[in-house]
């Protein structure tokens, strides 16, 4: 067994890319002629054949212009040793090469045959963790987790050893800790001995965890214009918690989403503490130690967005026709965030303006608002003028809201002006979203649900309640197939109907209703024009089949109808087939459907089902 035993951190060396030494010293140099053209074979396992084809000379340096029959032999020669080198790379310790250069021909061809032997696996893994002491006064389930941190190590005892499989597990094991409460953890000691005759390679991996470290208090570099109340209400991160990748990330992305900033860079400023050190010159090891344990500032480093922003588009709708917009965002208005935007379509013309006050330190985000909105469908057209003060707070995955709203609103049916009404509704709403995927989404549902309307006598010409909930669940059936299924249901109580507005009234059809139908086409009959319902009921089947990872078709099967009995809601059905995409913004649906209550064909465009 003398010699047979050696550490692996010499192969740890080789970066797959060798060099034969002496050989091809400047082939760097670009070819201007072709050199000696010859054809390598190699007889060797996939896997083995696919690395030794990647990085070895013989294939590197194959057509370079100063290759010659004598640079060639050199190779062939050096080139079993290469081979035995990239193999233990990959496991295999004991390799047989037999390498053979055929001159006959007029191509000369090099014969590569290698027989890997068994593979070296891994025995004994010593796995030691050094520090990691337990907090006194800190509940058990709170303490870290040693057993977990040694359970999750990769390279397990019978496993192939191969060089990336063993720098991978280092890696892992270490990132492990540096993300969560110990970012000064080490790998003191590092070894793998194998022992090539009996094919085994024993393990040794010594982890220092270094001081546990706490966040301190927070500082923030690059606000010129806008309040520091905007950094500072996001923090979720207080004095005294434990250091943590993730919550840095948390609070980077949320800062980013806010639009305020172009980048944004959140980071524990390890740098101040070894500047306090370095100021407070000489100092005893246990000064040297509590230094060492002190809290950690929590530093963000911004680069605001210019402050306004002017944007314009022209485009189409299949609900409501061409589309011409004017957005206009200035991010410091008072202190405030304001966002204004003009829309003309073909069947509806918008304007409004929202100011958004900073996330509060609890959360909230407030706002308020006024918008002008005049819309011509199925024959009713109405001009709603409004101004309102929303809350909003929670998460992606449980969103919920509170707003109030002052609106008049004028309605014609039939060129007719029929009435004019005022309300001061007051709404409140909640999305649940449980999905696998926010923008993609294949398995789980999203279900929003709204409960409000106007019960006193103030600025309110008719007392109403209102109902609506809207879920969509998608389920996958195979890797290439999936199953969306879509349900709205709305409700409408009021001693009297024509005295509520028509924004809160029910009507169905368009890309994200029935299909088949016009945009809001089905609804109550008023002359030849269509009015909104108090009741609403829909429901949408969808197979979808995916050819391609970013490309897809569907069958679908909608029906539904809104009305003012539930009698009156007898289904309107709508079926068809269409094209999906994955674009970067989502998921778009190009849709042919045939409504078979009015037996027409619609083409119907649409970014989604999410809400």
């Amino acid at each position: 067994m003398a010699g047979s035993r050696i550490l692996a951190q010499v192969v740890a060396k080789v970066s797959g890319r060798l060099a034969v030494a002496g050989v091809l010293a400047a082939v760097a140099l670009p070819a201007a002629a072709q050199g000696l053209k010859y054809d390598v074979h190699i007889d060797a396992p996939a896997p083995l054949r696919e690395l030794l084809e990647q990085n070895l000379d013989l294939l590197r340096f194959r057509g370079n212009a100063r290759m010659d029959r004598e640079q060639l032999v050199r190779l062939v020669r050096a080139a079993p040793a290469q081979v035995k080198t990239l193999a233990a790379t990959d496991g295999y310790y004991s390799p047989v090469v037999e390498a053979r250069l055929d001159r006959d021909g007029d191509t000369p061809r090099v014969e590569l045959s290698v027989q890997p032997g068994e593979p070296v696996r891994v025995g004994d893994v010593d796995l030691e963790l050094r520090g990691f002491a337990p907090v006194p006064d800190l509940p058990p389930e709170k303490q870290f987790d040693t057993t977990a941190l040694k359970a999750g190590w990769t390279l397990k005892k019978g496993q192939v050893f191969r060089q990336t499989d063993w720098e991978q597990a280092k890696r892992g094991l270490l990132r492990q800790v540096v993300q969560t409460r110990y970012p000064r953890a080490q790998l003191t000691d590092t070894q793998a001995t194998v022992d090539p005759d009996n094919h085994v390679a024993a393990l040794r991996v010594v982890l220092d965890s270094g001081p546990e470290l706490r966040f301190g208090e927070l500082r923030v570099e690059g606000l010129k214009r806008y309040p520091a109340a905007i950094v500072r209400n996001l923090n979720p991160i207080h004095p005294g918690d434990y250091y943590s990748e993730a919550a840095l990330q948390s609070y980077q992305a949320r800062l980013q989403d806010t639009g305020y900033f172009s980048s944004v860079e959140v980071s524990a400023d390890m740098g101040a503490v070894l500047n306090e050190q370095l100021e407070a010159g000489a100092a005893t090891p246990k000064q040297n130690a509590e230094a060492a344990m002190a809290p950690l500032p929590l530093l963000v480093r911004v680069t605001e967005n210019k402050r306004r922003n002017v944007s314009a588009g022209l485009g189409f709708s299949t609900n409501t026709g061409n589309r011409a917009s004017l957005a206009y965002d200035d991010l410091s208005v008072f202190g405030l965030r304001m966002k204004s935007a003009l829309t003309l379509e073909t069947k509806k013309q918008t304007a409004r303006s929202d100011f958004y006050f900073p996330t509060t330190v609890d959360g909230y985000n407030d706002s308020f608002g006024a918008s002008f909105e005049r819309s011509d469908i199925s024959g009713e057209v109405t001009s709603v003028a409004s101004v309102a003060g929303k809350r909003a707070w929670g998460t992606p995955l449980l969103e919920r809201s509170l707003s109030l709203e002052l609106l008049t609103e004028t309605k014609t049916l039939d060129g007719i002006p029929s009435s004019t009404s005022k309300s001061l509704p007051l709404t409140y709403a909640v999305t649940w979203r449980k999905l696998d995927n926010l923008l993609f989404p294949t398995r789980g549902y999203a279900l929003n649900a709204q409960l409000g309307g106007a019960l006193l006598p103030i600025l309110t010409d008719e007392a109403f309640v209102r109902g609506y909930a809207r879920a969509v669940w998608y389920r996958p059936l195979t890797t290439s197939t999936n199953l969306i299924l879509r349900a709205e249901l709305g409700a409408l109580a009021s001693r009297d109907k024509n005295g509520v507005p028509a924004v809160y009234q029910f009507r169905a059809g368009g890309d994200q209703s029935v299909r088949g139908y016009a945009f809001q086409e089905l609804g109550v009959h008023e002359g030849e024009a269509i009015t909104g319902g108090r009741y609403l009921a829909t429901g949408s089947a969808e197979f979808q089949y995916w050819f391609k990872p970013a490309y897809g078709m569907a069958v679908f099967y909608d029906a539904g109808n809104a009305g003012d009995t539930f009698s009156a809601l007898h289904p309107k059905s709508g079926y068809g087939a269409g094209g999906r995409w994955k674009s970067p913004v989502g998921p778009i649906n190009v849709d042919v459907a045939y409504g078979h209550a009015v037996h027409k064909y619609r083409l119907h465009f649409s970014l989604g089902f999410t809400f």
